[in-house]
């Protein structure tokens, strides 16, 4: 990866630490676009010294883009896999999909980088993940360059470059790109979606990776905003709406600029959040489980001509159980998890379809460029063995579906699924059926199970539809690129005064006309948590890694060496679905090769290779605080977990002085939500504490006598040895102690990845069933202060 030598834009620039370049004299910067923003025209008009000396005349604002300008709308899923839609031979009736494609042109040998954070960061800059600082997910960033969560400012996005090209630009739904650190009401928002560091003018959605699709945390722009409490409501729906109304707003204000709209929802990423009228569309349709859901999806493949008639169906891997293993007293639940899902993607896909449909109705359909990439990595297998509580797996917290089934037992059963008071995921086998025909799922780099996604480019006024798949090796690093190329765009080389770190994505518009043109790209590598791989020239050599994201312990994590790893070895021009291993054939091309890899791992900085599982073998290092005491009162809401003081997985001491009425109820103050969290409060006059230990287990305790009315002094002291370890929890009311509990397991990272610390009240999805119907819960009473204090050993 060689940087380009500087030009006349660069030279003109006077080079400063931190990659910045300012320009000597802004009258000297040139206007070809190369430095961004664009000089400011100059006034026409004639400035003498008095108005009968002076000539006024209105300037003319320079257009930098082509006549006829593309509007740009890209559509990103979440977690779903090659293999889903009906619209190339899977089992999930996609119509929106199928729509675009029939319209315009589709790609079987696009690719992603195996996980979310990196995929939408490639994808938004054109360079590679770890380039721009997003070898993991932000919620598990660390403090090696390419691993920071950090996207550059030497890396400018497509929001900040068609923006000063006069674009109006918008983003929708998961965002999962600004540091975990970052994401309080305090910011800093410079790496917020609308924050001038990423450039977008409007924004809709979530911050984090995943949220509650019933009771979601979002932010418009920079505003909190809280959903109704409405048993009609749904994130997915919500979000189309928002961007309908957008498109609506953008032809009232600006008609004469184009659009770029970014729509990525919280679909389908666990929780799998859906009407059960949806769910119900596939009651029977998986009951013959995985195994044979893939043999049927191969063979609807094979006969669209998605995939080549030579293709293999790769196995199952050895540690992943197949439907035959499967106790006929768990099948009704492993299945219904799956029609959930089906049910949860085919809804998603349908509200796609009202964004299209404001397309043509606004008559602007035919001048958009549409880019449907059908999901960020593949289908996700940390449903594990299937689950009620998807985090779980994320804090490798061992459990038993026993425990899943006990628990749901008391939510409702089987129709609780889907619902907000479970954060369900299906069994790794469906996330590995939605990958067919290739081997494994999502978190992993090196096989495409993990890295192959369906895309869909739609655009009649240019593109004319064709069904012939096409199949030149790409990247989501080329989006960016290719849409520079159809505006005769040149990529920037200083963008806000800072000299641009060069593009490593190709343009795929040559594609466009001519589904057998000869591929441009030429390599590309995969790392993601240690798995990884480089293909160059129609060959792929790659190796697994340390990580199964199907078990909740993989095996020999901790002692991993990357120099140790098997690596395999396929020719693409034969093997379309990684079928058969090379490597005892090619030893010198897998070396080369091997080598190579190491090369462009380090331009990247990729090292050190590993990195992403760095938190899961040492979850003492994840995101901290740097505070070890707060001072709160009820204006405290909104508050992220990962910014938030660590109540339910370190020692605290909290001290709360309130005012009582007379049976007083509400929450005190909660941490987390419905899938896992804790929560103190009041209810008829009774002090409750509550630990959700990510559903599976509860630990509730109340004071044996109500407290009166008047001023008191609560306290909560918790005690927790290490990460996931017991804990014993003592309230105390006015120095006496009234409650203690002891929580068998603590949850040693996150009890979510979006819910947030409230005090007075309990915003987003409740942390206790107690008051589910009575949520937010608003405290009754009056706050004057919370004190949180960790009881942390020095230095720690």
């Amino acid at each position: 990866m060689k940087r380009v030598l500087p030009s006349l834009a660069m030279t003109l620039a006077l080079a400063l630490p931190g990659g910045i370049a300012r320009a000597a004299d802004p009258a000297s910067t040139p206007g070809d676009g190369s430095v961004l923003p664009f000089p400011p025209t100059p006034s026409a008009s004639i400035a003498g010294p008095t108005l009968q000396e002076s000539k006024h005349q209105r300037r003319v604002e320079q257009s930098h883009l082509p006549e006829d300008a593309p509007n740009i709308l890209i559509i990103l899923l979440d977690d779903v896999g090659f293999g889903l839609p009906d619209t190339y031979g899977g089992p999930i009736h996609t119509p929106t999909l199928s729509r675009l494609a029939n319209e315009g042109i589709s790609y079987n040998a696009f690719h992603t980088t195996a996980i979310c954070s990196p995929t939408r960061a490639a994808l938004l800059t054109g360079r590679n993940h770890q380039r721009v600082g997003s070898g993991t997910i932000a919620e598990r960033a660390v403090d090696w360059d390419g691993y920071t969560g950090v996207i550059p400012r030497t890396s400018a996005t497509l929001a900040k470059v068609l923006g000063e090209y006069g674009y109006k630009t918008a983003a929708f739904g998961k965002w999962h790109n600004t540091p975990a650190t970052q994401t309080t009401a305090m910011g800093p928002f410079t790496l917020w979606p609308s924050g001038e560091g990423i450039g977008f003018d409007y924004f809709y959605g979530f911050l984090a990776g995943e949220t509650s699709q019933w009771e979601p945390r979002l932010v418009e722009n920079f505003n909190p905003v809280e959903p109704p409490h409405d048993a009609t409501y749904h994130l997915s729906e919500d979000l189309a709406e928002k961007a309908v109304t957008w498109l609506r707003k953008h032809r009232a204000f600006a008609p004469d600029k184009p659009f770029f709209m970014y729509w990525a929802p919280g679909a389908a990423h666990g929780p799998h959040h859906v009407f059960s009228e949806w769910a119900d569309k596939y009651k029977g349709q998986f009951d013959d489980g995985w195994d044979a859901l893939r043999e049927r999806t191969f063979e609807r493949q094979k006969a669209l001509g998605w995939i080549p008639p030579d293709t293999q169906l790769t196995p199952r891997a050895e540690s992943m159980p197949g439907w035959d293993s499967i106790p006929e007293s768990q099948r009704a639940f492993q299945t219904r998890l799956m029609e959930v899902f089906a049910g949860f993607v085919e809804h998603v896909d349908v509200q796609v379809g009202k964004v299209i449909d404001e397309l043509d109705r606004l008559g602007v359909r035919d001048n958009t460029l549409v880019f449907y990439i059908f999901g960020d990595n593949g289908s996700s297998a940390e449903g594990q063995n299937g689950t009620i509580s998807e985090l779980l797996a994320q804090n490798n917290i061992p459990n038993t579906l026993d425990q899943h089934l006990a628990a749901l037992d008391q939510l409702g059963g089987l129709d609780a699924l889907g619902g907000p008071k479970v954060d369900n995921m299906y069994h790794a086998g469906w996330a590995w059926a939605g990958g067919t025909p290739f081997q494994h799922t999502k978190l992993i780099a090196s096989h495409f199970g993990g890295t192959r996604n369906p895309m869909a480019v739609s655009w009649p006024a240019k593109i004319a539809a064709d069904k012939t798949p096409r199949s030149q090796f790409h990247h989501v690093n080329d989006i960016a690129p290719t849409i520079y190329e159809v505006l005769e765009i040149t990529p920037p080389e200083v963008v806000d005064g800072f000299a641009q770190d060069p593009i490593d994505g190709v343009s795929l518009a040559y594609t466009f006309s001519d589904a057998d043109a000869p591929g441009r790209k030429t390599k590309q590598y995969f790392d993601n948590n240690g798995s990884r791989g480089l293909y160059k020239d129609g060959w792929l050599a790659s190796t697994f890694g340390p990580l199964t994201p199907w078990l909740t312990v993989s095996p020999g994590l901790a002692t991993w060496d990357s120099s140790e790893d098997v690596w395999e070895l396929y020719d693409l021009s034969k093997d379309f679905s990684q079928a058969e291993n090379l490597a005892d054939r090619e030893p010198e091309r897998l070396a080369a090769m091997k080598a190579e890899f190491l090369e462009v791992a380090e331009a990247n900085k990729a090292f050190p290779i590993g990195a992403g599982i760095w938190l899961r073998i040492h979850p003492e290092d994840r995101i901290k605080t740097p505070y070890t005491s707060w001072q709160f009162d009820a204006t405290t809401t909104r508050m992220p977990e990962f910014t938030a003081p660590g109540l339910g997985r370190e020692s605290t001491h909290v001290v709360i002085d309130a005012e009582l009425p007379e049976k007083a109820s509400g929450v005190l103050y909660a941490l987390g939500g419905a899938s896992g969290g804790l929560s103190l409060y009041m209810d008829e006059g009774r002090l409750v504490y509550e630990y959700n230990m990510l559903v599976i287990e509860r630990y509730r305790v109340a004071s044996a006598e109500k407290i009166p009315a008047g001023a008191h002094r609560i306290e909560v002291d918790t005690t927790i040895a290490k990460p996931g370890a017991p804990a014993l929890v003592v309230l105390s009311v006015d120095g006496a102690e009234v409650a203690r509990t002891e929580v068998a397991r603590t949850v040693p990272v996150a009890f979510t990845a979006s819910e947030t610390f409230d005090v007075g009240t309990d915003l987003g999805s409740p942390v206790s069933l107690d008051y589910f119907e009575r949520r937010p819960f608003a405290f009754d009473g009056q706050i004057h202060a919370v004190t949180v204090q960790l009881k942390r050993e020095p230095g720690l």
